[in-house]
């Protein structure tokens, strides 16, 4: 699965394919399974409040909504992370993570997070056959 976002103002392209979580544990050294659970974890409540408001989808998740609990299971550098694994998967030619990190001025995640969501729920759903 593809899509392209924009993160401050720059169109990034972002895929998920069944080398994304063998490139993030080569780069990183983490699961990639395992992190996206912890981040899952933290967003559950975060989506069920937004259905309860019906918030329109791609607007910003508010992260003041995260309890100090969660919060401790939240690991931004995993983040900017999981979002580098995306856009190598996308196009090999960019460069490391810091280096393609200072490419941008800020990395909203708030809004960044509702984009990429449909994608971490692709990496890992299955289908019966």
């Amino acid at each position: 699965m593809e899509k392209t976002i924009t993160i401050d103002g720059k169109q990034v392209r972002l895929k998920t394919t069944a080398a994304t979580p063998k490139r993030f544990k080569i780069q990183f050294g983490r699961d990639y399974f395992a992190e996206l659970l912890k981040f899952a974890k933290v967003l559950e409540p975060l989506q069920t409040d937004m259905k309860k408001n019906e918030v329109v989808a791609g607007e910003s998740i508010n992260l003041k909504n995260i309890s100090f609990e969660s919060l401790s299971l939240l690991d931004f550098d995993t983040l900017y992370d999981i979002v580098w694994v995306l856009a190598k998967s996308a196009d090999n030619s960019i460069p490391d993570p810091l280096t393609w990190l200072d490419q941008f001025d800020s990395f909203p995640i708030a809004e960044i997070m509702p984009e990429i969501q449909e994608l971490l729920a692709h990496s890992i759903k299955t289908e019966k056959k």
